[in-house]
C-alpha cells in the first residue's frame, strides 16, 4: 500500500470529489421538518449509491424517523467505525443568505475559496472527507488498509430520537476497536486537533412561588416575601468569590490535567485577550486559578441562562409577583455525575428556602462528559499523521461544547471516539451563508487517507 499514491489520487481527483459534495449539497435534507421528509429519504439513497459504487455492502436503514446509512468494507486489521450525519439545519432567514442554500457553489474570498451552501460544513462536507479518503484508498490498492464501517445518521439536528434505540439494536453490527468522528473543527487555520474531551450538560428549570397571587407592593411590600428576591439570593450564592461552583460535591469526579496535555495546550498561544475582546469583554469571570483555555476545555461550569418573574413589559408596574423562575445550566468535565450532582443542586436550593415559598423543578436532560483515553497507540499515531499534513503540530484539545453521540458510542457499544474535524469558526453552521473552505475539504481528505495509514499500522 503506497500512501504517496492515495494523496496524489487525492489531489487528481479533486474536482471530481467537489462535484459529488455539490450534488449532495443540492438535497435539503432538513430532518426537523415533515415537509423534507422524502429529500432527507433521498440524500441517504445518494450515500448508498455511493458507497456501494467504491464496494461497500450499504443500505438506507429504517427508523420510526428518517433512515441510518450504514456501509461495510475492507477487510482484516482494525475495525473502525466512521459516524456523520446527512441530516442539516432549516435555512431561516431565508433573506439573509446570499444564494440559495441548496444551490451550492465555490466562491471567491479575501480568505480564499469556500464551499457555500447548506451542510457544507455540518456536516455533509466534514463526512465526504472520510468517504472521498476511503475512494481514494480503494482506487489505488483496490481495498481499505482495514475494516471500515459506515454509520451516518438522519436525525442529529433535530435531537436525534432515533439513535440509542437504534444503536442498541445494532449493536453488535456497529461493535469496532476505534470510532471516528468528523462533527468538529480546527483549533485555528493551520493548526489541526483531535478532541478528546467533551463537556457534559445538566440543564435545570427552577421556580420558586410565594404568595398565591401577584401582590400591590404598596399593600404587601414588607411583610410578604418576594420569590424573586428568594431567587436572586439563591443565584448569587452559586459562586464564591474566586469563581467556583458551590453546591456540595460539585467537584467530586474533576480531573487535573496531565503534563503533556498542559504542554500541547501552552503550546497553541491560545489568545485570552483577544478571545474576549471580540465579544466587548476584557477579564476572565471564572475560577481564579485557572486559565481561559482550561475553563473552556477542562473545567466545570455553572450558568444561568435566563431569569423571569414579575412585570416585564413597557412602563412600570408595582407588583410583587407570586413566582419567579430561572434557567440554570451545568458544563460537566470527567467523571462527575450529572444526576448526583441534580440531586445537589436541587438539596441546597430548598435548603435556603424561607417559610412560605417552595420550589418547583422542571428538568432538561442529563449527560456526563466523554473523555478520550489518549494511551490507545492509535491516538498519537493519528495526531502525528495530522501533523505531516498541516502547517502546525496537531494537539490533543478540548472541547466546551458537548457532541452525544460520542458519549452514546461509549455507552452503547463500548468505543472510544476519535473526534477529528476540519471546520473553521467562522463557518456560519446553523446561520445564513453557511462555508467550508475548500482547503479544509481538500485537507481534511488528505489528512484521512493519512490516519487510515497510520491506523492500520499500528
Amino acid at each position: 500500500m503506497s500512501l504517496d499514491q492515495v494523496l496524489a489520487r487525492i489531489d487528481a481527483d479533486l474536482d471530481d470529489s467537489l462535484e459529488r459534495l455539490l450534488a449532495l449539497l443540492r438535497i435539503p435534507s432538513i430532518s426537523t421538518d415533515p415537509a423534507y421528509k422524502a429529500d432527507c429519504a433521498r440524500a441517504a439513497d445518494w450515500l448508498v449509491e455511493d458507497l456501494a459504487s467504491m464496494g461497500f455492502d450499504a443500505a438506507s436503514r429504517p427508523t420510526p424517523g428518517h433512515p441510518m446509512v450504514t456501509g461495510h468494507g475492507g477487510e482484516g486489521g482494525r475495525h473502525l467505525l466512521f459516524y456523520g450525519h446527512y441530516d442539516v439545519q432549516p435555512v431561516d432567514p431565508l433573506n439573509l443568505w446570499n444564494r440559495d442554500p441548496f444551490d451550492p457553489a465555490v466562491e471567491e474570498t479575501a480568505d480564499g475559496k469556500v464551499i457555500r451552501g447548506r451542510g457544507s460544513a455540518d456536516d455533509k462536507g466534514q463526512l465526504m472527507t472520510f468517504v472521498e479518503a476511503c475512494r481514494a484508498w480503494v482506487a489505488v490498492n483496490g481495498s481499505l488498509p482495514c475494516r471500515v464501517t459506515m454509520f451516518f445518521e438522519g436525525e442529529e439536528e433535530s435531537g436525534s430520537p432515533s439513535l440509542v434505540p437504534w444503536m442498541k439494536e445494532n449493536a453488535e453490527e456497529l461493535k469496532s476497536d476505534l470510532a471516528l468522528i468528523c462533527d468538529t473543527g480546527l483549533y485555528d487555520p493551520q493548526t489541526p486537533g483531535i478532541t478528546t474531551m467533551l463537556r457534559g450538560l445538566l440543564g435545570e428549570e427552577l421556580t420558586i412561588t410565594g404568595p398565591d397571587r401577584d401582590l400591590h407592593s404598596g399593600m404587601y411590600g414588607g411583610p410578604a416575601m418576594n420569590p424573586i428576591r428568594v431567587l436572586s439570593k439563591i443565584l448569587a450564592s452559586l459562586h464564591d468569590d474566586d469563581g467556583r461552583v458551590t453546591v456540595p460535591g460539585f467537584y467530586d469526579g474533576v480531573p487535573e490535567l496531565s503534563d503533556e496535555i498542559k504542554a500541547q495546550w501552552e503550546g497553541l498561544s491560545f489568545d485570552s485577550d483577544g478571545f474576549l475582546g471580540a465579544v466587548g469583554l476584557s477579564r476572565p469571570a471564572g475560577e481564579t486559578d485557572r486559565t481561559p483555555l482550561e475553563m473552556i476545555w477542562a473545567r466545570p461550569t455553572c450558568e444561568i441562562n435566563g431569569i423571569t418573574g414579575g412585570y416585564t413589559g413597557d412602563g412600570f408596574k408595582t407588583v410583587l409577583p407570586s413566582k419567579a423562575t430561572a434557567k440554570v445550566s451545568f458544563r460537566l468535565v470527567g467523571q462527575q455525575d450529572p444526576h448526583a450532582i441534580r440531586k445537589s443542586f436541587r438539596a441546597m436550593v430548598e435548603e435556603m428556602l424561607p417559610p412560605d415559598c417552595t420550589a418547583e423543578w422542571h428538568d432538561h436532560g442529563a449527560s456526563p462528559a466523554s473523555v478520550m483515553s489518549t494511551e490507545n497507540p492509535a491516538f498519537e499515531a493519528a495526531r502525528q499523521a495530522l501533523s505531516e499534513e498541516w502547517p502546525n503540530p496537531a494537539a490533543f484539545i478540548g472541547s466546551g461544547g458537548s457532541i452525544p453521540v460520542a458519549g452514546y458510542i461509549k455507552s452503547v457499544l463500548d468505543t472510544d471516539s476519535m473526534l477529528i474535524g476540519f471546520g473553521r469558526d467562522d463557518d456560519a453552521i446553523h446561520s445564513p451563508n453557511e462555508k467550508y473552505h475548500l482547503s479544509s475539504f481538500h485537507r481534511g481528505i488528505r489528512s484521512w487517507a493519512r490516519i487510515l495509514d497510520a491506523i492500520a499500522k499500528e
